[in-house]
């Protein structure tokens, strides 16, 4: 079984963050994990093993495997290191990289035993519950900390050092968090920003 090394938090368990009555559900839309299961990787011997991969070298180095279940896309390169991404939670990035082991292991094939894995990147989308005022955020949160060109994205970037992450806020009040290394992180960064909207009194 691959170990993770950060806490799973289920994509539907629906944690909540933010000061006062309204609570901003948080949805994992997308972790990208990576791990390693050996030093070296016969991707040839691989992609016959394992039904329906994708290795075609001449146009990419790596073998792309896809579960339906849990829907996610496992890259595997000659060297070894393996990303899987589209998982909905670290539960999933879990089954999907043990899934492929244990097919690899199937087909003979040695590889390293429990493989650690490493969150690389999880994005999260949340809704703040009302419609926001996009020019007056950037005034006051900081031109500094802030990226908003309205001709160019209709989104404004906030970019925040603890947790270190970048939410992409828009004026329907929906927002999405990336960057961030664990659930907790889309938790704190959401709490951060409802709370500093709150005290400017941009937001009810």
């Amino acid at each position: 079984m691959a170990k993770a090394k950060t806490e799973s938090t289920p994509a539907d368990s629906g944690p909540t963050a933010g000061p006062g009555p309204y609570k901003a559900k948080i949805k994992i839309e997308n972790v990208v994990a990576s791990t390693s299961l050996g030093h070296e990787l016969d991707l040839q011997a691989i992609a016959l093993a394992l039904g329906g991969a994708e290795y075609e070298p001449e146009q990419f180095p790596g073998l792309i495997y896809r579960l339906k279940e849990p829907k996610t896309a496992t890259l595997l390169f000659r060297s070894g290191k393996v990303v899987c991404t589209g998982a909905k939670s670290l539960e999933h990035v879990r089954i999907a990289i043990d899934t492929v082991a244990k097919q690899i292991e199937s087909a003979g094939i040695q590889i390293k035993k429990n493989p650690v894995i490493d969150v690389q990147n999880i994005v999260a989308s949340s809704d703040l519950g009302t419609e926001i005022n996009l020019n007056a955020i950037a005034l006051s949160l900081g031109l500094e900390k802030v990226e908003y060109e309205p001709e160019q994205f209709p989104g404004l970037v906030y970019r925040i050092d603890e947790p270190k992450v970048v939410v992409l806020l828009f004026g329907s009040g929906k927002l999405v968090c990336t960057g961030a290394r664990k659930p907790k992180d889309v938790e704190d960064a959401v709490e951060r920003i409802t709370r500093e909207l709150k005290a400017a009194g941009l937001l009810r």
